[in-house]
């Protein structure tokens, strides 16, 4: 059992930490740097609008980047804490958690830092709760805790995914490395009905059925665990074209093939509509990894696609976090879709587990046992 807000009875006069993730995209340079999406800031406001409503004193706490237990000037929350001002009145912001090396050492002198003065924990960090971290595990130990409403809606969402999603249930997974995923993959084809496979993590499959794919990316090592996917009972659906560079450095598309010296960076047109049909045909889909270098103008078709497809087709659909949600951004379809999670790692984590650290540490919580 893991409590929600309602559980805490009155908040009146309470001193509430709410832990958040407000691992924001940034840019420009350090000393002044500004806020590119605050997607993740705007998440966290129904959480800490029905805190401060009800009377409670809210103060957040969150990680920014990976400054490994220093101080860095280009993770400063500064920029964070002056929108967060903005957008939430009276909330206040501890600095990056991650400059103290005690939070991802999962510290207990850290942890109680951190708790001093405080009442109750509410854990809003979805993002964060596959990380045993001392913000995520520490203070439902001896706090009152509960989950705020972005962990509740996302574990709503994922769970009735994982467990009793509509069919036909397609899940599309791109990204650049096959073992980043490979647990998840295997997790997936006990339970979707049909998988698509983009992205650099492609060509490991492509290479497993001994298709000559250039100098595009391939993790050798994967390719026996690949052949054992695709000799299973789920379908999994691979690139029929690759677009990329040629051996002289020059745009081309190719078909499965690729020559010597070429390197593929995104699914091919032929690929690109036949993936969106698939999602069209679909009753649920879960989207997790880019179908190429999105970034780059050249190779941001297949993404496009596949984007523009989870936004059009009447499937419930999901995207997890990471990339595919800041590529969601880049075409303005981040509104188009069902749900769009606030965790990457931890969408994954979930499906494949069913369980997160953060979920078992509130499940362990005074107030709960």
């Amino acid at each position: 059992m893991i409590a929600f807000l309602e559980d805490l009875g009155d908040v009146r006069g309470k001193t509430v930490l709410v832990r958040t993730d407000f691992n924001v995209p940034m840019s420009g340079p350090d000393d002044n740097r500004k806020i590119e999406d605050d997607f993740r800031i705007c998440s966290a406001l129904e959480t800490l609008n029905w805190l401060t409503s009800r009377g409670a004193k809210v103060i957040c706490a969150t990680h920014l980047g990976r400054p490994k237990g220093k101080r860095v000037a280009k993770y400063s929350l500064e920029p964070v804490r002056k929108r967060l001002v903005e957008l939430a009145p009276g909330v206040t912001l501890l600095e990056n958690l991650r400059f103290d090396a005690g939070e991802e050492a999962n510290d207990p002198a850290f942890v109680a830092k951190l708790i001093g003065g405080v009442d109750i924990y509410v854990n809003d960090a979805f993002g964060a709760a596959h990380r045993e971290h001392a913000s995520i595990v520490g203070p439902p130990k001896s706090l009152p805790s509960a989950a705020g409403r972005l962990l509740q809606r996302e574990l709503s969402v994922l769970s009735a995914m994982r467990s009793n999603p509509k069919r036909p249930f397609v899940a599309v997974l791109g990204g650049a490395k096959i073992s980043d995923k490979l647990g998840v993959i295997e997790a997936l084809v006990d339970v979707v009905d049909e998988l698509v496979i983009g992205g650099g993590m492609c060509f490991t499959f492509l290479a497993a059925k001994n298709l000559p794919i250039g100098d595009s990316l391939c993790e050798r090592d994967q390719i026996e665990a690949c052949k054992k996917l695709l000799s299973g009972s789920v379908k999994i659906h691979l690139p029929e074209d690759i677009v990329g560079l040629d051996k002289d450095g020059h745009f081309a598309t190719f078909g499965v093939r690729l020559p010597d010296g070429a390197k593929g960076l995104d699914i091919g047109p032929g690929t690109a509509a036949a993936f969106a049909d698939i999602i069209t045909n679909a009753r649920s889909v879960f989207w997790n990894g880019p179908m190429g270098m999105f970034e780059d103008d050249r190779f941001a078709a297949g993404t496009r696609t596949v984007a523009q497809a989870m936004a059009d087709t009447k499937a419930f659909t999901v995207v997890g976090g990471g990339d595919s949600a800041a590529a969601l951004a880049q075409f303005k379809l981040e509104t188009e879709v069902d749900h769009v999670s606030t965790g990457g790692g931890a969408s994954l984590e979930f499906l494949q587990l069913g369980d997160l650290p953060g979920l078992v540490a509130l499940r362990g919580a005074p107030n709960v046992r």
